[in-house]
């Protein structure tokens, strides 16, 4: 079987129609490790929520098509039945489910697209048993299970808690938005295998949004990207990722001044409360 190509072609997106991406173009195919770095308001969040369908993030011009399937006329809930999925960089409690809970519905509902609500989900004997390895493969205690999704959950723990939901959902491709921000250097290595294994076992696509090396010195990127002023400046490979650590931006800057400019305004605009990245 072929493997499944993810396209981003001249992406535009601006929030409070305020343009922050300026014609992304990134290709990732399935089994491929893709880091995407840049400064602090450079767009990298707004990529991945647009990507997902965030109503926030108005799409302007361009395309994104999973395997020739234009994505950016679904629903948040289609893209991850297409595929995509997203690791929040903040992910949201929901008080009163469990995990178990939560990720029997969302496996139905990714595993048998045309489901109604109301219908059949996935077998419990079943789910428990795939759940059960999931959880082991990823070191995981049972009980995790039975807890309330994110509540009262540590940085790390928030962070685990994606990672077994992007094994149980096995999707084509997965962004990992800035998944190593809060966590001490265990939690980022523990995070990290777990996106390896997962990633190794179904052939995920990874795209790793990130400012810093070290989630990099573990889930091991062929491909990395500069996002640059809202757009990518640069593309190489394990190589950017050093220099970036050795010089910062300033070579960047010197390098791409219109995009320097741009990514001045966005950060002016940041600081003065008008955007988030």
């Amino acid at each position: 079987m072929s493997s499944k190509v993810l396209k981003i072609d001249n992406l535009h997106v601006a929030i409070a129609g305020k343009e922050i991406l300026k014609g992304v173009n990134l290709t990732i195919r399935q089994g491929e490790v893709h880091a995407l770095m840049g400064p602090n308001g450079s767009g990298k969040s707004t990529l991945s929520y647009a990507l997902m369908g965030h109503p926030n993030y108005e799409v302007s011009e361009g395309s994104v098509t999973l395997d020739g399937r234009e994505m950016l006329e679904l629903e948040p809930d289609e893209r991850a039945k297409a595929g995509l999925f997203l690791a929040f960089q903040y992910p949201t409690s929901i008080p009163g489910v469990t995990v178990a809970n939560f990720l029997r519905h969302a496996v139905t509902n990714v595993r048998n697209p045309e489901r109604k609500e109301g219908e059949d989900l996935i077998s419990m004997r079943d789910f428990r048993k795939e759940m059960r390895e999931r959880m082991d493969e990823l070191g995981m205690d049972p009980e995790f299970a039975r807890r309330y999704l994110n509540e009262g959950f540590s940085g790390g723990e928030k962070k685990r808690a994606e990672v077994l939901q992007l094994s149980m959902l096995q999707p084509a491709f997965a962004v990992l938005d800035e998944t190593d921000s809060g966590l001490d250097i265990d939690a980022v290595r523990i995070v990290a295998e777990g996106v390896n294994k997962v990633a190794a076992r179904v052939s995920t696509g990874v795209l790793v949004i990130t400012h810093y090396k070290r989630i990099l010195d573990y889930i091991k990127p062929g491909f990395v990207h500069i996002l640059y002023g809202g757009r990518i400046v640069e593309s190489g490979g394990p190589e950017l990722v050093d220099l970036l650590e050795k010089e910062g931006y300033d070579w960047v800057r010197e390098k791409y001044p219109e995009a320097a400019r741009d990514e001045d305004e966005m950060e002016q605009h940041a600081a003065a409360g008008q955007l988030a990245h």
